[in-house]
């Protein structure tokens, strides 16, 4: 008895956890963007490629603002930007086998890198 009631303990925290996640999530980009986490799952893979590349500049503005220690900044809403992205990334990976690629960008030096050896 003691044992199931353990599991079930930690199986609703667990549960309160992530509820608090993608809470901190829909409120970041609610608040950022101004648009739903929920309709923004539910869009069509065209509009979630435009909403993905809007939340890619939102977080490099984000970053820009940390950078420059603007009084603005806000750390827990840049990791929920990022959480979020990475969520619509992945359900647009399910979608997008064999087009253009929807991880992170490749940056400067590295692409410099494989051109030469190319």
């Amino acid at each position: 008895m003691a044992n199931g009631l353990k599991q079930e303990i930690a199986a609703f925290l667990e549960g309160q956890q992530s509820l608090a996640i993608e809470s901190r999530q829909m409120a970041a980009l609610q608040i950022a963007c101004h648009f739903d986490l929920a309709k923004a799952m539910a869009e069509t893979f065209e509009e979630r490629h435009q909403i993905v590349a809007r939340l890619e500049r939102t977080i490099e503005r984000e970053r820009q603002r940390g950078i420059r220690r603007h009084w603005s900044y806000d750390l827990n809403r840049h990791i929920a930007l990022k959480q979020v992205l990475d969520r619509l990334r992945g359900t647009l990976s399910c979608e997008c086998a064999g087009s253009r690629p929807c991880g992170p960008k490749e940056n400067g030096a590295r692409r410099r890198r494989r051109n030469s050896a190319q």
